[in-house]
């Protein structure tokens, strides 16, 4: 397929407006205030190089969304950059183009890149046919990558079909994708099978200010006691310690006095910065 470089058009476009307008501005600032309307301007004139179609509306003739995700495959394949005209069209098709895209985020051995953008256009989308093979991702038991990740984002729109899945997932799921299930399974205050789940992460996680921080999110006032306890560990360094009162005092529990971390390297690099 011919995968025309619509960015290179433009700024060729662009150029030979800041030649023909250069006079009219005072300074660089002033033309860089009116490109957006450059921009608009150029999507709806007639070019050559579209056959006298306009950049607007040039994918608007192609109706056929397999046809258009296998374009969008060319474009990432060629390392031409993909024209947003062509990511809003395989939007509009709506319902045709869910399969293909679901497609194109399955494949193993497709790019990277155009997995992504396939669970970005989903997730504009809002399409919920994708969850089983995010958590599927979350579950393989693998560290996260970016494709897991774009997922699991995706899959925080998806509403409360999530939470049986996702506790299940959990169960063989590795530490940064257990984090990020936890994450997801927070946003439901009302399930109380997740608290154990943070309390636990409390104990395993590296990451203990970012657990504190969805047990403050959860909101579950069962959680102050082993909150007051990791407050009061003498091992603890101050950035966590920071998240843990916060977290104390999302959930209604008062600090009592604070404690010095004078020595500790985060407190001295927080107290150079003011």
């Amino acid at each position: 397929m011919n995968c025309v470089d619509f960015d290179k058009h433009f700024e060729s476009y662009v150029r030979q407006w800041s030649k023909e307008n250069m006079a009219r501005y005072k300074n660089v600032d002033a033309m860089e205030a009116d490109i957006p309307e450059v921009y608009l301007r150029w999507l709806n004139e007639p070019c050559d190089w579209l056959s006298g179609r306009t950049p607007g509306n040039y994918f608007a003739q192609f109706d056929d969304a397999k046809f258009l995700c296998k374009w969008l495959c060319d474009y990432v394949k060629k390392k031409v950059p993909v024209p947003d005209q062509l990511l809003e069209r395989i939007t509009e098709l709506g319902e045709a183009s869910v399969p293909h895209l679901l497609d194109i985020a399955a494949r193993k051995e497709a790019a990277g890149e155009v997995r992504m953008t396939a669970i970005g256009l989903l997730r504009e989308m809002e399409r919920v046919e994708p969850m089983d093979l995010y958590i599927s991702w979350l579950a393989s038991g693998q560290d996260m990558d970016e494709l897991a990740e774009n997922g699991a984002e995706s899959l925080k729109n998806m509403g409360g079909r999530v939470i049986e899945p996702l506790l299940k997932a959990y169960e063989t799921a590795s530490p940064s994708a257990r984090e990020c299930i936890a994450d997801i399974l927070c946003d439901y205050p009302e399930e109380k099978r997740v608290l154990p789940l943070l309390l636990g992460l409390m104990d395993t996680s590296k990451n203990v200010a970012l657990i504190a921080s969805y047990i403050a999110k959860f909101g579950d006032a069962q959680a102050l006691p082993r909150m007051m306890q990791a407050l009061e560990d003498p091992a603890i360094n101050y950035l966590d310690y920071v998240e843990i009162a916060n977290a104390v005092r999302a959930l209604g529990g008062e600090i009592g006095e604070e404690r010095s971390f004078e020595g500790d390297p985060y407190y001295e690099s927080m107290k150079q910065l003011g």
